[in-house]
């Protein structure tokens, strides 16, 4: 499985008062790291919607492994799981950039619907084809952490 990586930084504002990323946080990791990979892809996800695409979030589900903690990075590694008719499943998973520690996996099944009805729609086959090449290597660091050394 090829993945793309995203970079994020913990915010204390991110943080419960057990001092660990609060859980409802991780469904925002995913989908910054699911707007990044999907722009690598597309270019934008606006060029979805000039296309008359658009996709619906229909499942996500987490699962723990450790806790995330005030500025630690986080890695968060993209890749398509699966491709089905009018739907598709994305896998982010989610790690401790500098230990490799795993902290946690979600994964997202999109359905794909027409941009202006909302239509559940087939995934057109240029879409099917980059979702499912993936971006190998791709690397988008919002931590700011120097990646030169």
């Amino acid at each position: 499985m090829s993945h793309f990586r995203v970079l994020l930084r913990v915010r204390y504002c991110e943080c419960d008062a057990q001092q660990v990323v609060f859980n409802a946080r991780y469904g925002d990791y995913a989908d910054v790291a699911l707007t990044e990979y999907f722009r690598a892809l597309f270019g934008s996800y606006q060029s979805l919607l000039e296309q008359g695409l658009d996709s619906q979030v229909v499942r996500m589900a987490t699962d723990w492994r450790s806790p995330a903690r005030f500025d630690e990075v986080l890695a968060l590694d993209v890749a398509t799981l699966r491709i089905g008719t009018t739907s598709y499943t994305v896998r982010v998973e989610v790690s401790e950039f500098f230990s490799g520690r795993h902290i946690a996996v979600t994964e997202v099944t999109y359905v794909m619907v027409s941009a202006q009805g909302l239509e559940k729609t087939a995934v057109p086959e240029t879409v099917r084809e980059k979702l499912a090449a993936g971006v190998p290597g791709g690397l988008v660091n919002l931590a700011g952490i120097d990646l030169s050394t």
